[in-house]
């Protein structure tokens, strides 16, 4: 069995349904379920006895010891995290709280559990974390992409704190061998992912004729990481990853915010054509947001190089399979942008008109 933070999630359910389409190894999904964590992403899996969920956070020590004992993983996979650059804005102490805290006292639990296991299943656990590029800062238009030595420079609540979580990991190898390995990964996108994220939010908002709100000139760049790609990667890295390491997880392609929404427009206009005109009339330049880093990049040669990843989704593909799965899913979305959604997109989005 493998233990799997944060699995109802965006990143997590997908690596979760990933994971059992090709494995026949269990996974205990430990999420709190906070307003991001939805367990309908998880339907398919009901009565599978291979998914054992638990409702818990990762904070609570006691239950995470718990959780050890009882299950026995040989694995963690780290996913759990507030994640939204704008949220942590608005509210960092979540931020610290869940990405600080609760990383150290999974950490803390894991150390335990580890070194109460016989020599040979020590030598066999991982414990995986997952965090992101934006710990490396941002990039003027001609620098380098980040590689695993670029130094860490976060510029928001959320960046520091995920940060501040790659920090402990590492600490904790060097300090006390427990065997971790890190993957920073570029902007996720695909099935399942909470609308408040840009590829997701334009899509909801362009079915609904509402205006496509882009921070700024739209020219911030970033790498798009198809998910199942990230979860392919994600399994060679716990397979094979060398303990102590870090590695980048990337998709080759950085293209301008205002790049993405025009593709995802002009699927729009094919896959569900308006009466009259393109849903790039629905754009609407806002108010950009405090610190807005203007770009990621990652170089993610020393996974294909080590481990012979590659991603298998180009831009194209990847955002056609994205934008066909939103519109044969409206249910789920429906489902998800409760009235908590709502009142987040007015705070952030309504008040930069």
């Amino acid at each position: 069995m493998i233990l799997v933070t944060g699995g109802a999630g965006f990143i997590g359910a997908n690596f979760v349904l990933d994971w059992l389409r090709g494995a026949q190894e269990a996974v205990l999904n430990v999420d709190k379920l906070t307003y991001a964590g939805n367990l309908r992403t998880l339907e398919s899996l009901q009565g599978d006895s291979r998914h054992v969920f638990a409702r818990v956070d990762i904070c609570d020590a006691a239950a995470l010891d718990a959780l050890f004992a009882t299950h026995r993983p040989r694995a963690v996979v780290h996913f759990a995290a507030e994640s939204h650059v704008d949220r942590s804005i608005h509210g960092p102490a979540d931020f610290v709280q869940t990405n600080v805290v609760g990383t150290f006292a999974l950490l803390e639990a894991a150390r335990r559990y580890w070194a109460s296991l016989e020599r040979g299943e020590r030598e066999a656990f991982r414990f995986l974390h997952v965090s992101t590029d934006e710990v490396f800062g941002s990039l003027g238009p001609t620098d380098p992409q980040f590689s695993e030595t670029t130094p860490y420079a976060p510029n928001s609540p959320y960046s520091a704190t995920k940060a501040g979580s790659d920090h402990l990991v590492r600490a904790y190898f060097h300090t006390y061998g427990l065997p971790t390995l890190t993957t920073n990964c570029s902007n996720n996108y695909g099935p399942y992912q909470f609308p408040e994220k840009l590829i997701p939010l334009m899509i909801a908002n362009a079915l609904a004729g509402k205006a496509l709100p882009v921070y700024g000139d739209g020219r911030n760049v970033r790498d798009w990481l198809y998910v199942t790609d990230h979860c392919s990667a994600i399994r060679e890295v716990l397979a094979r990853g060398e303990p102590g390491q870090t590695y980048n997880i990337g998709g080759w392609n950085e293209k301008a915010n205002i790049e993405v929404v025009h593709t995802l427009c002009d699927l729009l206009d094919v896959a569900r054509p308006l009466a009259q005109g393109s849903y790039r009339d629905q754009i609407a330049f806002v108010k950009d947001r405090p610190g807005h880093d203007r770009r990621y990049a990652i170089d993610a040669s020393k996974l294909e190089r080590e481990l012979g990843w590659k991603p298998a989704e180009t831009f194209e593909t990847g955002m056609a399979k994205t934008v066909r799965w939103y519109l044969e899913h409206q249910a789920w979305v429906n489902e998800v942008a409760s009235g908590e959604y709502r009142k987040w997109v007015e705070t952030n989005y309504t008040k930069r008109m």
